[in-house]
């Protein structure tokens, strides 16, 4: 027996706004049992996140002001996807902007989707490691403070809810589960 087809296919898509980061869509789509609705949802260019680890298994981490929740959090470093970058590429570039660090090792580490009920961001993570400090080299709007943190002392800040931002909550998670070291 085959698993019900559960496409839905787009019969119209407009731009409802284009904006430097953000891109909404709205489309009308025919559901599988043959009706129509409206999906609108935000088209994002993707990101890739890193997570830098020094030789002792320290974690470098970045506290960074989040404009709409008014709060700063601990967060990977991460950075979108220029057009026509590649995936690694934007990893080193980003880690090396934001944080002032280079890697002589990179590996690439599963890819997740953050919110799926309403984009289709892709969040590409990255372990790196050798790293080596090459100077601060951060966007003129860009304001952050890099930690470096023991890996287990992150993992317990995610537990007591001090790390709490969903793509660093999700990769440290995930690689103290399942990385192999």
């Amino acid at each position: 027996m085959l698993p019900p087809d559960l496409t839905e296919h787009t019969l119209e898509s407009s731009d409802e706004y284009r904006g430097r980061l953000l891109h909404v869509k709205k489309d009308r789509v025919r559901l599988p049992n043959g009706k129509e609705s409206i999906r609108e949802y935000l088209v994002h260019p993707g990101a890739a996140v890193i997570i830098a680890l020094f030789d002792n298994g320290d974690l470098l981490l970045e506290r960074q002001h989040r404009y709409p929740l008014r709060r700063d959090f601990l967060e990977l470093p991460a950075g979108k996807f220029d057009p026509d970058e590649t995936e690694l590429h934007c990893a080193q570039r980003e880690l090396a902007e934001e944080t002032g660090y280079l890697a002589t090792q990179w590996r690439e580490l599963p890819t997740f989707y953050p919110c799926i009920g309403y984009s289709n961001e892709r969040l590409v993570y990255f372990e790196a490691r050798g790293l080596s400090y090459s100077g601060e080299n951060l966007d003129e709007d860009e304001f952050l403070e890099i930690l470096r943190v023991p890996f287990a002392e992150a993992l317990e800040r995610v537990r007591d809810g001090r790390i709490d931002e969903a793509k660093t909550v999700m990769g440290l998670l995930w690689y103290a589960r399942f990385a192999e070291r």
